[in-house]
């Protein structure tokens, strides 16, 4: 579904709102009706007929009008927040979702774009819609009454006055299409500066470390140039309608002065009646078309245009109402084929791999080779281009959302938390948690000093994490996935900021719960702990133990070779599958390079 079908159908089902809005306006509208006809009541009945008091109680039934007018107005502004503020709603999640969705999102930094989607369009839209429903429907009520009060008061002024503002209406009708290009163009702009902006400032360091500012600044230039051109252009189109307008509503009010004059001479207009006429012309429907106007002109074009250009960048995915039931946790991929892009170099090329409840599986490899696209294709977060990830036996994506989720826990090395207390963030996954069961995570991960320092559960972290490290972050979101049922459990480098003893303790905590256990290691000593390693380098992708890696992959033993000496970590003893324990570490490196030597030689 697009977005702008999304919109249309939200709108449509706020009708109750709708229909207490319709009542409001009709209240709203009674001052537009009666204003003329009680002035000329208050004209010819009480000061022409030398009754002062017979007048003013009639201006004072004016005052009445205006007052229930300015309690309809009232009302309308209460119930717009009802309308509009669900139909915002609707769309960030939608927006959201389409981008948490996308195929081929920006890789290795902020999607500037879908932020200008929420920030700019998604409130243009909000604005648009409150301003049709409160200035647009205003303003038609408005005009309906003074017109429906004017054939009351002067019938024989109002062909005269309808002409030209039937010739200004059509005029500006012709005007609307080269307001909405304009209008777009100045959208997408808005949209391009935001992007073009965004990439620069968020690549400030390395700009400058290669000496691009000039480029850098170039590009903004020519961003902020094409932005302002366009803003131009709407501004001259503005311009342009403001002078049509102008014709239509200024144009009756002076035919009605010429006019009148000589049909009160006639005896066709009583004097009051010819004042009620003015009124209506001058305080009523000239403010009113000029608003009608201008909304129709800014607030629909400007709607208009940003639900064309969300309906054209953010598609509202498809609901996904898997009714598949995976029997047990097993993960098994079967020629599992992904790229970015139809023309793309995969990233993962006819992998096969399983896991079991207990299986504990590293994966290591160069930056970018493709590791978190493969913890996104185990998730049911991406769709392989070809090739099928199972879960308990049945294809991931066929798993309904809610169970998936259930099963499958993936944290990413971007840890969240969020303003509330401790105990909030630990149960966020598992709401129905017990005290005692967040506290056994948190002492499972190893964060009881981090929780006696928060003040226990009950402390609260302020908003975007204030006052919590990026490491503290990291340990209440594995402490949270902890407190879970999630039987499959990704780290995708989610303790890169721990240090290395935290590091293990979580990483043996997980591998301690029985489950599938898949780490996409941000130190290697990671590989050291896992039963089995998964080296992905491009297209080659090599599984075994870490000691049969070494024998068998160049690619792992040079990082193992580049790490160890760095590190300097010592020698350790990592339990195989089979029960038997060998040397890891430094040493086996070194003997390694020296068999490989004497082989050759």
């Amino acid at each position: 579904m697009s977005l702008r079908r999304l919109y249309w159908a939200k709108l449509a089902g706020q009708w109750r709102g709708g229909l207490v809005l319709l009542l409001c306006s009709a209240l709203e509208g009674v001052p537009a009706f009666f204003s003329g006809r009680l002035v000329e009541l208050a004209v010819d009945r009480g000061f022409a007929a030398g009754s002062p008091a017979t007048g003013l109680v009639w201006l004072g039934l004016f005052g009445l009008a205006a007052l229930l007018g300015a309690l309809g107005s009232r009302l309308v502004w209460h119930q717009l927040g009802q309308v509009v503020e669900p139909l915002r709603d609707e769309l960030v999640t939608a927006v959201v979702r389409g981008v948490l969705h996308d195929e081929s999102p920006p890789r290795n930094q902020p999607d500037a774009s879908g932020v200008a989607r929420i920030t700019q369009h998604v409130e243009v839209v909000r604005d648009a819609t409150g301003g049709l429903l409160v200035q647009a429907r205003g303003m038609l009520v408005t005009t309906i009454g003074a017109l429906a009060g004017l054939v009351t008061v002067a019938g024989g002024l109002v062909v005269p006055v309808a002409i030209p503002v039937v010739v200004a209406v059509t005029a500006f009708a012709c005007l609307l299409p080269s307001l909405a290009r304009r209008q777009r163009t100045a959208a997408i702009a808005d949209e391009h500066m935001a992007a073009t902006a965004g990439a620069s400032l968020s690549g400030l360091r390395d700009v400058v470390a290669c000496g691009g500012e000039p480029i850098a600044t170039l590009a903004v230039y020519e961003a902020v140039d094409a932005q302002a051109r366009a803003a131009v252009q709407v501004a001259r189109s503005g311009a342009l309608r403001s002078l049509v307008i102008a014709i239509g509503a200024f144009v009756p009010l002076l035919l009605a002065l010429v006019l009148a004059p000589g049909m009160v001479a006639r005896g066709e207009l009583t004097p009051g009646a010819a004042l009620g006429a003015l009124v209506y012309l001058a305080t009523t429907m000239q403010p009113a078309l000029r608003g009608l106007a201008a909304t129709a002109s800014t607030v629909v074009l400007r709607l208009l245009v940003a639900l064309r250009r969300l309906s054209e960048t953010a598609r509202v995915p498809a609901a996904q109402d898997g009714i598949a039931r995976p029997d047990g946790a097993d993960v098994r991929l079967r020629g599992l084929t992904f790229g970015w892009g139809a023309a793309a170099e995969p990233v993962l090329r006819d992998l096969d791999l399983d896991l079991r409840p207990g299986d504990h599986l590293a994966v290591v490899g160069p930056s970018g080779i493709g590791k978190s696209t493969l913890a996104g294709l185990v998730t049911g977060m991406l769709t392989p281009q070809d090739g099928r990830v199972l879960l308990g036996g049945v294809p991931v994506r066929d798993v309904p959302p809610a169970l998936r989720h259930e099963l499958v826990a993936l944290i990413p090395q971007e840890a969240y938390v969020f303003a509330g207390t401790v105990r909030d963030n630990l149960a966020l996954f598992a709401p129905g948690a017990s005290d005692a069961v967040l506290l056994a995570a948190v002492t499972a991960i190893g964060a009881d000093d981090l929780l006696r320092r928060l003040g226990g559960l009950d402390g609260t972290i302020g908003h975007g994490g204030e006052g919590v490290s990026a490491g503290e972050a990291q340990q209440l979101a594995l402490a949270r996935v902890y407190a879970t049922s999630a039987r499959v459990v990704i780290l995708d480098e989610a303790t890169s900021h721990l240090d290395p003893p935290s590091e293990a303790r979580a990483e043996r905590a997980f591998a301690a719960r029985d489950g599938v256990l898949v780490v996409i290691a941000h130190r290697l000593s990671s590989a050291l702990r896992a039963h089995r390693v998964l080296v992905m380098d491009g297209r080659e992708t090599v599984l075994g133990s870490h000691t049969e890696l070494l024998a068998r992959s160049a690619r792992y033993a040079e990082l193992m070779q580049a790490w160890a000496p760095v590190t300097g970590e010592a020698a350790t003893e990592v339990p195989l599958p089979a029960g038997e324990a060998v040397p890891v570490g430094a040493d086996v490196v070194r003997r390694h390079r020296i068999s490989r030597t004497t082989r050759a030689s």
